[in-house]
């Protein structure tokens, strides 16, 4: 596809932004028909930028999915998600901004400052309306967000349930550029497939565990190596920074594991579609996520 063959052809960067756990991942996710990035219900699940490409014979749309933004920096980590997320604004073309139904707090005002510096197209996206039990609440705080910010267009709807998507999408493909495709038709996204892995086993940490161990806890692959009978074999190793944490993952008689261990597989063999074998380890490295060198080498990035 061009506009050789299209000449309304449209292409260009949208970052999709918001506070922790306001369902960016699950929006991206759900227009592009595939998993690229992990979710769960707890904040923070995303820590990295990631880049989800949809398209069609109108248009090319690169999503920018990014951390949350929230006020608490705690740790280095923190930091970084907040300056990963934030420095998505100075290339894309369109931001969409995402709430969660009426909910309104100070991560979300902190966003809108953000995007206040921004001086390109907007959009709100209303997340979750569909779990807004007096929806006689819902047109007056529509209404009060539409007045925090001059924005282009403000979209109720439900990611989960992909409630009002269409209207979104054809609005990012109205306001796009033209150009060229910047990437094959049959790209989802420019992440690596050892990349997904990693974050694919994390997902299953997020999900099965209580809520303090997975902040504490990455995913490292050590080897990804397509075996002659055609299967995958992938070593995983997931640090954590007490030994306490270890033992809990790890679970009695090594059960919690191996949950995570058979979950992640499956998601694996459905991605990469393909047989897996998946191996994981446990180890403690202390102060992980206080360490720039470590996190570099962890792939964290814009340190």
């Amino acid at each position: 596809m061009s506009t050789d063959t299209n000449p309304d052809f449209r292409c260009g960067y949208v970052a999709v932004l918001g506070r922790p756990n306001v369902g960016k991942s699950t929006l991206m996710n759900h227009i592009l028909g595939q998993k690229v990035s992990i979710t769960s219900r707890k904040p923070q699940t995303t820590r990295h930028r990631v880049l989800g490409i949809y398209t069609d014979e109108d248009a090319q749309i690169l999503f920018v999915d990014t951390p949350g933004i929230h006020k608490k920096e705690a740790r280095t980590i923190n930091r970084y998600m907040n300056r990963a997320a934030a420095s998505s604004v100075d290339y894309v073309d369109i931001i969409i901004f995402v709430v969660d139904g009426t909910v309104w707090n100070e991560d979300d005002e902190l966003v809108l400052e953000k995007l206040k510096q921004y001086q390109g197209k907007t959009i709100l996206f209303v997340n979750k309306v569909d779990k807004v039990k007096d929806k006689e609440e819902l047109l007056p705080h529509l209404q009060t967000l539409g007045e925090k910010h001059n924005f282009d267009v403000v979209f109720p709807g439900s990611a989960l349930k992909g409630d009002n998507l269409e209207p979104l999408v054809q609005a990012l493909k109205d306001w796009l550029p033209q150009g060229d495709l910047f990437y094959p038709e049959d790209y989802i996204t420019d992440r690596s497939s050892r990349f997904m892995a990693a974050e694919l086993v994390r997902e299953k940490l997020m999900r099965t565990l209580g809520d303090e161990i997975p902040y504490s806890s990455t995913v490292e692959i050590e080897q990804f190596k397509q075996q002659d009978n055609g299967v995958l074999h992938i070593n995983a190793l997931i640090l954590v920074e007490r030994n306490s944490q270890k033992s809990i993952i790890i679970g009695k008689q090594g059960a919690r594991l191996k949950q995570i261990g058979k979950d992640a597989r499956l998601d694996m063999e459905e991605q990469f579609g393909q047989k897996v074998f998946l191996e994981i380890w446990v180890k403690v490295k202390d102060g992980w996520a206080d360490d720039e060198r470590a996190l570099r080498s962890l792939g964290y990035e814009d340190l």
